[in-house]
């Protein structure tokens, strides 16, 4: 478990523990909106030199209002997208050594279905917007899927990316009360959102398809019909090399 927290994750940790019987459940803290402590964390795991199976891009946040990172990142982009960029690259040697079985699974969000793939990814250009960076950040996510899948496709790693369902969470609560106010009791359950990444998870890989985009437990679209975003996917090479840029990974 990755966990910014360290009494949340503490809280968790010993939850899972207790529930499930299974001692070998492990923390290790790190905020994922810094490119400095991911690389810690990546150096500290390295160095146990163990395979990693599977690798879940979970963490998320919604930000209404711009806030600017100490590495000077907008919050959104730097959690949502330049981390979860930086953590899964740092990942392959690992993951590799799992493979063929290696797989990693980034929680999207149907949010995206509304957005183009943009190259202004830290939303510099108009009047910011944390709904509609949220939503451009999950659409980055679902191509930067498609890319991994292809750049690695002879190294044994699958790559998928999901849309859990609106689920009530105290994240949703906090970033969307609205929202979360008016779906009050109609929204899925956290067990219900994760289900899918855990059938990901567990799933025979001849039985998925790499670089595919999942919604309970099936293969989904990954554009409206008249959406026309599906174009703009061929933007994602330069916003690549921009990623790789930003975290200084050669």
């Amino acid at each position: 478990m990755v966990c910014r927290s360290k009494e949340k994750g503490e809280t968790a940790l010993s939850a899972i523990r207790s529930k499930t019987g299974n001692e070998n459940v492990h923390l290790e803290l790190c905020d994922l909106s810094s490119i400095t402590e991911i690389k810690s964390f990546a150096n500290r795991f390295s160095l146990k030199d163990k395979p990693v199976h599977v690798l879940v891009n979970n963490a998320g946040v919604l930000e209404n209002n711009r806030l600017i990172t100490s590495e000077g990142f907008e919050l959104n982009f730097a959690v949502n997208v330049l981390g979860t960029y930086t953590i899964t690259e740092l990942m392959v040697p690992l993951l590799e050594k799992a493979a063929p079985d290696a797989r990693v699974i980034t929680v999207s969000s149907g949010g995206m279905y509304t957005a183009h793939l943009t190259d202004d990814l830290e939303f510099n250009s108009g009047s910011f917007d944390g709904m509609e960076q949220y939503a451009r950040n999950k659409r980055v996510q679902v191509a930067l899927t498609e890319k991994w899948s292809e750049m690695y496709k002879e190294k044994g790693i699958g790559f998928y990316s999901m849309h859990p369902g609106w689920a009530e969470t105290p994240g949703v609560a906090k970033s969307m009360p609205s929202f979360n106010e008016r779906f009050a009791g109609n929204l899925r359950t956290s067990e219900e959102g994760a289900d899918t990444v855990l059938w990901l998870a567990l799933q025979p890989k001849e039985k998925l398809v790499s670089g595919s985009f999942y919604f309970d437990r099936a293969e989904a679209p990954k554009h409206l019909k008249f959406a026309a975003t599906a174009a703009s996917h061929a933007r994602i090479d330069p916003i690549v090399d921009v990623l790789r840029s930003m975290a200084n990974l050669r």
